[in-house]
Parts: C-alpha cells; sequence; structure tokens
C-alpha cells in the first residue's frame, strides 16, 4: 500500500511555508499576535476542510495535514487548529458564522470536554464551549467573561471562559468527539513541524558553535541526542499521518489512532526542546533568542488537547479490549 503524500498535499504545504516565511518570520511573533492570517485567508488555508456549500475545498484531514505542519514550524500563533480544523467538524452549530469561515472572516475558540482552559480566547470572534455533560453552547466573544490564566507559551495565552448558562445547549456529543480527535491528529501535525524546526536550528548551532577548538556537532554526545531526536521525530509522524486517514474514514480506531499520534508527537517534540536547550547552552534560556518561542510551543501544545499520558492510557485501554486493527 502507498502512504506517501501526493504531489498536490505536498504542494499545498510547500505554498503554506512559502506564506508563512514571508509574513510570519520570527520577529513578528515579538510584535503581532495573528501575523499572516489574512494571507493565508487569501490562499484559502481556513476553507480547505470546509464543504463546497460553504465556500471550502471539501479536503480531507489527510490532505491538510502538510500544511498544518508548516503551520507549526512556523510558530504561527492564534488559534490555528481551533478555525482550520476544528470549526470545519462544529459547522453545524455555528451558523450563521460558518459561511464566512472560508473567507477567514471568523476566528473561532474551542473548549473541548476535559480542557479546563481556551487558548487565545480573546482572539476569536466565536466561542464553542463543549463541557463534559454540559452539551455545546455557542457564544460570541462579549457574551463570555474571559480571564488570562498563566501559561508557557506567550504566542498562545490561555484564558478561563465563564458566561450565563441560559437556554438549551446542543447535545451533539457525537460530532464533538469527531472534532476532538480531529483536533488532536491536528495539534500533532502541529507538533512534528515544532520538533523538525528544532532540530533544525539545534543542528545548525551544533555546527558552528566551536569548544576545546572544534564544532560541538562533532561530539558524540551532542551527535548522538540529535539523532535520538530525528528518530522519535520519524517514527511519530507515521502515526500522525495513520490517525487522519482514521479520522477522515470514521475508522472504529480513530480514538485509538488519534491517541498514539498525539502522544507520540507531543514526546518527540519536547524531547526535541529539551536537546535543543542542551545544544545551546544558558543562551537557549535568553529573550533575545527566537528559539524560546518553539521551546514554548513545543511544551504549551504537548499538554493542549490530552497529554501525552493521557492519550497513552486511552491506547493502553483500547489494546486491553484487544482492539488490534492495523488500518482504517
Amino acid at each position: 500500500m502507498h502512504f506517501a503524500f501526493t504531489d498536490e498535499q505536498l504542494a499545498l504545504g510547500a505554498t503554506v511555508r512559502d506564506v508563512l516565511r514571508a509574513h510570519c518570520p520570527p520577529g513578528a511573533l515579538r510584535t503581532e499576535r495573528r501575523p499572516a492570517w489574512d494571507r493565508l485567508a487569501e490562499l484559502g488555508f481556513f476553507g480547505l476542510l470546509l464543504p463546497p456549500e460553504l465556500d471550502g475545498l471539501g479536503l480531507g484531514l489527510t490532505d491538510v495535514l502538510p500544511a498544518v505542519e508548516e503551520t507549526g514550524r512556523a510558530c504561527l500563533p492564534g488559534p490555528v487548529v481551533e478555525t482550520a480544523v476544528a470549526a470545519a467538524f462544529l459547522t453545524p452549530f455555528l451558523a450563521p458564522e460558518a459561511a464566512r469561515l472560508a473567507s477567514g472572516g471568523v476566528c473561532v475558540g474551542v473548549l473541548l470536554p476535559g480542557e479546563a482552559y481556551m487558548a487565545d480566547a480573546d482572539l476569536a470572534d466565536v466561542l464553542v464551549v463543549a463541557r463534559t455533560g454540559e452539551g455545546v453552547r455557542v457564544l460570541a466573544r462579549h457574551e463570555a467573561r474571559l480571564t488570562a490564566v498563566p501559561g508557557v507559551d506567550p504566542c498562545r495565552p490561555l484564558f478561563d471562559v465563564a458566561f450565563e448558562a441560559s437556554g438549551r445547549a446542543d447535545p451533539g456529543a457525537d460530532r464533538v468527539a469527531l472534532a476532538a480527535r480531529a483536533v488532536a491528529v491536528a495539534t500533532a501535525a502541529q507538533l512534528i513541524g515544532v520538533a523538525r524546526e528544532l532540530l533544525a536550528v539545534s543542528v545548525s548551532y551544533a555546527a558552528v558553535r566551536r569548544q576545546f577548538g572544534a564544532a560541538i556537532g562533532s561530539f558524540q554526545a551532542v551527535r548522538h541526542r540529535l539523532a535520538d531526536v530525528a528518530v522519535a521525530v520519524e517514527f511519530a509522524a507515521p502515526l500522525v499521518h495513520r490517525a487522519a486517514l482514521s479520522v477522515d474514514r470514521d475508522a472504529p480506531t480513530a480514538g485509538r489512532d488519534a491517541g498514539a499520534a498525539k502522544a507520540a508527537a507531543g514526546e518527540a517534540a519536547t524531547l526535541a526542546a529539551r536537546v535543543a536547550l542542551q545544544t545551546h547552552g544558558a543562551i537557549g534560556y535568553t529573550e533575545e533568542l527566537d528559539l524560546r518561542f518553539w521551546l514554548a510551543r513545543a511544551w504549551s501544545l504537548s499538554a493542549a488537547h490530552g497529554t501525552a499520558a493521557a492519550h497513552r492510557e486511552h491506547v493502553r485501554a483500547c489494546l486491553g479490549t484487544r482492539d488490534l486493527r492495523r488500518y482504517p
């Protein structure tokens, strides 16, 4: 079976990469909350998963993985996955705002079951709150009380969301479960992008930083640690691709596969962050070095939408029921 991405899927990823390199440089992370969003909207990025009746392209999650990975590689701020991925699975709850999703005219914040805080809620025009046992509620931003809470990622601030619980909430459990799986897979793809960027930066630094008269990249201890990261990323990426295929086909194993992908990608990214710090030394902690943005993104996304430990426990439970199917 051929699992490689098609030329069209890779071309979409390359186009997004070019846009982000031009309009979301590291310097923009210090001054802007949503750099390159207008350019991505012009490209149709936020309508990739939307059906044609909503002016979208009707693509599957597998089709957009290379593009989503590039948003992680660029450390793109803002509720990217929530607006480009989660909203496409939650369109029944977003009418009439859904008509403006493809054009980038609506920014969506999402709080899924089991999550305490919403990321980038202050940027969202519409908030979708799906707490456990409370159904789905859709609010305009001004209808909610947002309280900032401490977070590790300065480009991904967290907020407690409170509101007056009036009226009837839509149950929508199946739709929310599907959206949660898609969000976990898309976040895993972003983590792969973050890990790849951290590895590339670390390798480049190791080639020029000299100690004892030699580049530190020539030392076995450094080379082995960088190799460990490369192996972790290359093992995690196929799990993400497999999980996207399972979600697209609504396979019985979709929950298990999404959990495996998020756990592996999160662990690969946190390993990449740790090795990047070890390679750079004390300078890696400084405000002046752009590395800190990718370190924070690796840590924050690893904890977002379920930690590696939580997802591993879910996978273990699935295997305990003898759910050993290999393919969607």
